[in-house]
């Protein structure tokens, strides 16, 4: 079982996720939900998800999350779909930490791609989970080609007896908060508005790379991440934050083709500022936090010019973490 896997089994140990309405307990009615992708559970989906928590305990009720597996997008557009801000793994952690009760994970396939909205209200929210109470941003849609937005789903809700809330979007710093627009910051690098959007720093985690970096007999400051399908930054060179086996370090780290190497080899490569000896192998787990944007990546003349400036980024590191004290 992969890294990847161990920590979904772990989410769905500490809280309910059902693949399929045939899952759902018939003692999990009423509840109360939201519907979305919630790619990288942001400050917008938790808004929401705590409304549908607090309608929830008041109703005595189950709060629960309705997402999909694929993403839509990855689905009905593969060649054009976004790296994911959150691999479901995590999706599934972040999502446990809003409070609901159950996450409920649809398979997004030629059936559900199909289905029309009124049968999406019958069979699964009414039908499966009893819906008394459903919480969504304004510019939800759902059904086939997407055919139905918030105004059809209030008439639903009028017709099988459920409430709809709709929440306006979320600003921080005159930013408007949606994945997109993270996704958008990220791909450009920078990583304080999307600190600011998420409500904590744009996050990797996966594994070290086969054969480099720290293993258990190797003592050398440097991870390599393993081949990773989600959202990276822009290609450059970041402060960082890496945990490993509860271990917390500073780091700087480089993404990118190493050009100055020769012949362009991508690799996310982090140098550890504060290291000290730890037992890791390539299953331990590895979150890499990104805080800063230091600089672009450049092709240097020499490896000798490449390690002058390495030591500049690491003393700009250090002053981050300072100051960040």
């Amino acid at each position: 079982m992969s890294e990847m896997d161990n920590k979904e089994e772990a989410s769905e140990r500490a809280m309910p996720v059902y693949r399929n309405i045939l899952e759902i307990p018939a003692q999990f009615c009423p509840s109360v939900a939201a519907i979305g992708n919630f790619d990288g559970v942001h400050l917008g989906h938790r808004e929401i998800l705590h409304a549908v928590v607090a309608e929830a305990r008041a109703l005595q009720a189950h709060a629960v999350a309705i997402t999909f597996d694929p993403h839509p997008e990855q689905y009905l557009r593969p060649a054009t779909a976004p790296k994911l801000l959150t691999p479901m793994p995590e999706r599934l952690r972040l999502l446990a930490e809003t409070g609901v009760d159950a996450v409920l994970v649809l398979k997004f396939d030629e059936a559900l791609a199909g289905l029309a909205a009124r049968e999406f209200v019958q069979r699964i929210l009414v039908g499966a989970l009893g819906v008394r109470s459903l919480h969504e941003g304004g510019n939800f849609h759902f059904g086939y080609q997407a055919e139905a937005g918030v105004e059809e789903l209030k008439e639903f809700g009028a017709r099988f007896g459920f409430g709809v809330q709709v929440h306006a979007a979320v600003k921080v710093h005159g930013l408007e908060v949606s994945s997109s627009a993270i996704r958008a910051v990220v791909a450009a690098g920078e990583m304080r508005p999307a600190r600011w959007m998420l409500g904590r720093p744009f996050a990797v985690r996966s594994t070290q790379a086969r054969g480099r970096g720290i293993g258990t007999k190797e003592l050398v400051p440097t991870v390599n991440l393993a081949a990773y399908d989600g959202m990276l930054p822009e290609f450059g060179v970041y402060v960082t934050r890496l945990t490993v086996n509860g271990h917390c370090f500073q780091a700087v780290t480089n993404v990118g083709n190493r050009p100055t190497f020769g012949e362009a080899s991508f690799a996310v490569e982090s140098h550890i500022l504060d290291f000290e000896p730890i037992e890791m192998d390539e299953q331990t787990p590895v979150d890499l936090e990104f805080l800063l944007r230091l600089r672009r990546e450049v092709k240097w003349p020499s490896p000798g010019a490449l390690k002058e400036q390495i030591f500049k980024d690491v003393a700009r590191a250090k002053r981050f973490f300072r100051l960040a004290r």
